[in-house]
């Protein structure tokens, strides 16, 4: 049976609600998927000091044959450490507002994010209304 938001339905009842869609236990679920994030980071930061030491003999990339690709695997290991650190400080935002009594609920209205959205991506601080605002991007 799918979970349906009322508009107009009170913080506590939304509340009671909100486990079917993340588990039982919300913040558990959060917390699990603060630790692969965090692992994540660390893989990939591996990923990126094997890329740094297997070119310690030749630093000149440009010259090199293989050049482009280790310059390009360089930038997308980079860009994807930076995507995963912003994946960390955003489920450990959302954990301490599950701490708080205060997960499921936007940040900019303050009305409760549909349980939808909040599978989708269970990080989010805002709900759908207030991420697709102008002002907001």
């Amino acid at each position: 049976m799918p979970i349906i938001l009322v508009r107009g339905e009170s913080g506590a009842r939304y509340r009671a609600r909100m486990p079917a869609v993340l588990g039982a236990h919300p913040s558990r679920a959060l917390e699990r998927a603060l630790r692969r994030a965090r692992a994540d980071v660390v893989d990939l930061q591996r990923q990126l000091a094997a890329v740094a030491e297997s070119t310690q003999q030749v630093p000149d990339d440009e010259h090199d044959a293989e050049g482009a690709t280790i310059g390009y695997e360089r930038a997308r290991l980079r860009a994807l450490v930076a995507h995963t650190e912003r994946e960390v400080g955003d489920l450990e935002a959302a954990v301490a507002r599950a701490a708080g009594g205060d997960y499921g609920r936007c940040l900019a209205c303050g009305r409760p994010i549909a349980p939808e959205r909040l599978a989708a991506l269970p990080a989010t601080p805002v709900c759908l209304p207030c991420a697709a605002r102008p002002d907001r991007r």
